[in-house]
C-alpha cells in the first residue's frame, strides 16, 4: 500500500500532481497566437476594404465560432487528461437532431426536450468514458465507434429529412442579448480580471488590466451591431464555468495530473477511472449543447449535422496550446484557437477564395501548431 498522500506525485517530471502546467506555461504561446490574430485580421481587413472588421460581421464571426468553441472546451478537458473523442461531431448532430424533433413532432415542452437532450449527451458521453476506463479500450477506438454510431443514429432518426423547427427554439442559436445586459457581464467581468490582478501584483496586473479591457472593448463592437448573440454569451458562460473548474477544483487539477503523469497520478492515489468517465460524460453534455445551438444557428437538423467538427475541436484546442500529449492546455487557449480557425474561413469567403484553400491553410496551421509544440517541449527536455 503507496503512502504517498494524496496530492503528492511518487515519481515524474517536476510538475506535481494538483499543480496543472497551466501555472508554469510559457507567456510567449499566447502571445503568439494573439500575434497571429491580430495579423489574419489586419490582412483580411486590408484584403476586403474594411468589411471584415466592421461590426456587423465581427458579430457574424463570433457566432460563427460558437459551436466549434463549446466543443473545444471539452476537447480541452478530454486531452490534458491524455484522452480523445473523435465522437462529438457526430454526437452534436444526433443531439440537435432528437432536440428538433422532441420539440417538433413529440410537442415535448422547449425546456424539457433540452434537458432531456443534455441527459442523454451526458449519459452517451459516460458510457464511452466506462469503455475506455474499466474496458481498457483504447479511446480512438471508442469514439471513432461513436462517431459512426451516432452518424448512423442521425440518419436513421431523421430519415434524411430536414427538421426545421420554429422561432422559440431558433432563440438560442440566432437572438442576441440586450445591450443592457452585456454591459452588465462585461462590467462584472472587468471587475474580476481587476480584482484577481490587484490581488496578484506583477505581471499579472497588467495581464488581467488588458484582459478587462477586452471584455469591454468586445461588448461595445458587439452592441455596435445588436448586441452579444445569445451563443457567444452562452460560450462566454460555459468557458468561464470550465475555466474555473480546470484550475480551481480537484477534479480539474487531477485531469492535468493524469494527463501529465498518469503511473505518478495513480500512485497518488487519484482514481483515474472516475475522472476518465467524468471528463467524457462532461464531453457528451457539451456535445449536446453544441449541438442544440448549432441546430438553432444554422435553423435545422439535418442528417450530416456536425460532420468533421471533431476535428474542428480538436484543431482549435491544438491551435491554442494544448498538448496531444496530454497535461497541458487552456479552455481560453483553445477559444483563441477557434477565433482563429473561423476567421481564416470568414476571411475567405469574404475574399471569394475558392473552397480548396480553406482546409489547406488550416491543416497547415494545425501541423505548425504540433510542431512548434514539440520543439517547445526539447528545448524545455
Amino acid at each position: 500500500m503507496s503512502t504517498v498522500p494524496p496530492d503528492v506525485p511518487a515519481a515524474g517530471p517536476p510538475v506535481a500532481v494538483g499543480e496543472p502546467r497551466w501555472k508554469v506555461a510559457v507567456p510567449w504561446r499566447s502571445l503568439l497566437m494573439v500575434g497571429a490574430l491580430v495579423a489574419i485580421w489586419v490582412v483580411f481587413s486590408l484584403t476586403t476594404d474594411g468589411t471584415f472588421l466592421r461590426p456587423r460581421n465581427l458579430s457574424l464571426l463570433a457566432r460563427q465560432t460558437s459551436v466549434t468553441a463549446i466543443l473545444a472546451v471539452g476537447m480541452v478537458l478530454v486531452i490534458v487528461a491524455g484522452q480523445i473523442d473523435l465522437s462529438v461531431g457526430a454526437l452534436a448532430g444526433l443531439m440537435g437532431g432528437v432536440a428538433a424533433m422532441a420539440y417538433m413532432q413529440r410537442q415535448w415542452p422547449l425546456g424539457v426536450a433540452f434537458l432531456a437532450v443534455l441527459l442523454f449527451g451526458a449519459l452517451l458521453g459516460a458510457a464511452q468514458g466506462s469503455l475506455v476506463a474499466f474496458l481498457k479500450i483504447p479511446p480512438f477506438i471508442v469514439t471513432l465507434g461513436g462517431m459512426l454510431l451516432f452518424q448512423g443514429a442521425l440518419l436513421g432518426i431523421t430519415g434524411g429529412i430536414t427538421v426545421s423547427p420554429s422561432r422559440p427554439f431558433l432563440y438560442v442559436g440566432q437572438a442576441y442579448v440586450p445591450a443592457w445586459l452585456g454591459w452588465l457581464a462585461a462590467g462584472l467581468m472587468a471587475a474580476v480580471f481587476l480584482a484577481d490582478g490587484v490581488r496578484t501584483g506583477g505581471r499579472r496586473l497588467w495581464t488581467r488590466a488588458g484582459l478587462a479591457a477586452l471584455a469591454l472593448g468586445f461588448t461595445a463592437v458587439m452592441n455596435a451591431y445588436e448586441g452579444i448573440p445569445v451563443p457567444v454569451f452562452l460560450l462566454l458562460a460555459l468557458a468561464g464555468l470550465f475555466s474555473g473548474a480546470a484550475r480551481h477544483t480537484r477534479f480539474g487539477r487531477h485531469l492535468y495530473a493524469i494527463g501529465g503523469n498518469r503511473e505518478a497520478a495513480f500512485y497518488s492515489g487519484i482514481s483515474i477511472e472516475k475522472h476518465i468517465v467524468g471528463v467524457f460524460t462532461v464531453m457528451g453534455l457539451l456535445s449536446a449543447v453544441a449541438g442544440i445551438v448549432l441546430t438553432a444557428r444554422v435553423g435545422a437538423a439535418t442528417s450530416d449535422a456536425g460532420r468533421i467538427m471533431e476535428l474542428d475541436a480538436i484543431a482549435a484546442a491544438v491551435i491554442g496550446g494544448t498538448s496531444l500529449l496530454g497535461g497541458q492546455g487552456t479552455v481560453w487557449g483553445a477559444l483563441l484557437g477557434a477565433l482563429v480557425m473561423a476567421s481564416l474561413d470568414n476571411g475567405m469567403s469574404l475574399m471569394n477564395t475558392e473552397a480548396f484553400w480553406q482546409p489547406i491553410i488550416k491543416g497547415s496551421i494545425l501541423v505548425a501548431a504540433v510542431a512548434v509544440d514539440m520543439l517547445g517541449r526539447r528545448t524545455r527536455g
